[in-house]
């Protein structure tokens, strides 16, 4: 039982947990837009700023367990978050092209590689820059 305990409460394991319904929040809005015949590059750039939103939060809140003394504290924090998720957000939209446009292949296959890329990338980017 302390094992689980302790898994429950490593920081790595919270961020995959939540890493994976960021992803499952992108995935959905993603496949919904998609299938309402939205083009899918709008349609990944949309899913990809409502799964920002909803990472900060989630990261904030329950990984990182970050605390802010102001309203300022807060602004400044989501900002560089938004700017590293934008940065992240270049690559993912990148790949996803390159993998449907160029490759060929089917959208979310496409996507679904360029995830893997992001959540290690985001990790890195959070723990060391963001909510340090």
């Amino acid at each position: 039982m302390n094992a689980i305990k302790k898994l429950i409460h490593n920081e790595a394991f919270k961020y995959l947990v939540i890493g994976g319904c960021t992803t499952l929040v992108n995935l959905v809005v993603f496949g919904l837009l998609v299938h309402i015949h939205l083009n899918v590059t709008i349609a990944n750039i949309i899913s990809i700023a409502v799964s920002i939103l909803f990472a900060y939060v989630t990261n904030k809140l329950i990984v990182f367990g970050s605390h802010c003394d102001s309203f300022g504290e807060v602004l400044i924090e989501c900002a560089k978050f938004v700017s590293a998720r934008l940065l992240t957000m270049v690559i993912e939209v990148g790949g996803v092209y390159l993998f449907v446009n160029i490759i060929g292949q089917a959208a979310m296959i496409g996507k679904l590689e360029t995830q893997v890329i992001v959540i290690v990338g985001n990790y890195f980017i959070s723990k060391f820059f963001v909510f340090k």
